[in-house]
């Protein structure tokens, strides 16, 4: 039986569907704050509970007791520019609740894999990224994810929890999270979609690891079935700037996108590409979505919310 915090949210809803369709009995804790009931795959059992709130968590012990169980815990403040904008409200859940989600696993006797972030590394002083890189955040995003790794190993340790962190990248695909904290893939795709003139921080030279997010799905998977521990991260190991990212959505898209420039942001990194090879030989996991092909099967979900007629 798998467990997904955040299971309605961008990311855990894809974990749920996935081991859904693999047979797997699956229960969803969302609080509903920032994922929506209708990303809840059919056949998922919906708790609503705030992983802050310890008590809420009940429900979830009563209905998996006995059971052999693994957490995929997803539920997070999950955005730099949010975190920045929410300190207070991104450490109570990135970290306080991920406690609470741990002692939810040492009740169950539960394999738990925590959603950690490439954030942790900050600016790379050596690429691509291993996991025994230097961890040094440059945001409070990344601050409140290390320390969650952090407390997810202090706390395994002491009670005897098979534990591990997957690192991820820059995660996209359907079900990504529109707003004011939505990602670079999502804005240049729904800018082609509009005919906008998407906005690119700084100089466009910046690169990001991006992966599929059911790419993503499938590495929860393959730790919750290996009980693997340690640390992974998950990406492609394909560096990719912000100006190639354009180019490639306009590809895809066939719109020419002209952008507006505006300042960096705080917090923003240079550069970021994954070593993945550990994930590999671990997890028997790999990437299988190029990003090409990714970013068509997005653009399709994104025509389907909102058709448009308009021609660019």
């Amino acid at each position: 039986m798998l467990a997904v915090t955040g299971g309605a949210g961008f990311i855990g809803s894809h974990v749920a569907e996935l081991a859904l369709s693999r047979g797997e009995r699956v229960i969803v804790v969302d609080d509903l704050s920032s994922g929506g009931p209708t990303n809840v795959p059919r056949g998922a059992q919906l708790v609503v509970a705030d992983i802050t709130r310890p008590e809420q968590l009940n429900r979830v012990l009563e209905l998996a007791r006995g059971e052999e169980v693994a957490i995929a815990h997803l539920a997070a403040v999950a955005s730099v520019v949010e975190a920045s904008r929410f300190p207070a409200r991104a450490l109570e859940v990135n970290v306080v609740g991920t406690a609470n989600v741990l002692e939810l696993a040492r009740r169950l006797d539960a394999y738990f894999a925590l959603a950690s972030s490439a954030a942790v590394y900050g600016e790379p002083s050596e690429l691509p990224l291993k996991e025994s890189s230097p961890t040094r955040p440059i945001s409070l995003y990344g601050v409140s994810k290390l320390a969650a790794e952090h407390v997810t190993f202090s706390l395994a340790a002491e009670h005897g929890i098979r534990a591990s962190a997957l690192r991820l990248f820059n995660v996209y695909g359907p079900r990504m999270k529109p707003g004011p904290y939505a990602s670079v893939v999502y804005n240049f795709l729904t800018a082609a979609l509009r005919c906008e003139a998407p906005v690119i921080y700084g100089d466009g030279s910046a690169t990001r690891d991006f992966v599929f997010v059911v790419d993503v799905a499938e590495a929860f998977l393959r730790a919750a079935e290996r009980r693997a521990t340690g640390v992974f991260n998950v990406g492609t190991g394909r560096e990719t700037s912000v100006t190639e990212l354009l180019d490639l959505v306009s590809r895809v898209t066939g719109v020419r996108l002209e952008p507006r420039r505006a300042p960096p942001r705080p917090g923003d990194i240079g550069r970021s590409v994954a070593d993945v090879r550990l994930a590999r030989e671990a997890l028997g996991w790999s990437p299988s979505v190029s990003l090409e092909e990714g970013l068509r099967r997005t653009y399709e979900w994104l025509r389907t919310l909102t058709p448009s007629t308009r021609t660019c």
